[in-house]
């Protein structure tokens, strides 16, 4: 089944997924519509059997930076993340982003 994008346009939907990561895990992929290795890797992420919440930096770059501000983790894109207890357990971003490392991420 294919991955399942959701918009991440918003600090409160930030916010939402922080602490639904609570009950199960999340992914964040951030996107940059004029980036190239953004576009492969995005192809990559599509495969994932999962939500994956999505973060265009071109259009959401508070929120961009909120969850950098948030996580310790400068910012770079494309970027994944999976967070757990409102925690990352997983980070990787340009060619490191492994969908099956999220996949067995999702899976503990």
């Amino acid at each position: 089944m294919p991955a399942i994008f959701t918009d991440l346009d918003s600090i409160e939907k930030l916010d939402e997924l922080f602490e639904r990561s609570h009950s199960a895990p999340v992914v964040i992929f951030k996107h940059s519509n004029t980036c190239g290795i953004s576009s492969m890797i995005s192809g990559r992420v599509k495969g994932l059997d999962a939500e994956i919440n999505l973060i265009i930096v071109q259009r959401n770059r508070d929120v961009s930076n909120e969850l950098a501000e948030r996580t310790g983790i400068r910012h770079e894109s494309p970027q994944a993340f999976v967070l757990r207890n409102g925690k990352i357990v997983y980070h990787a971003s340009h060619y490191s982003i492994d969908p099956d490392e999220i996949t067995r991420e999702l899976g503990k």
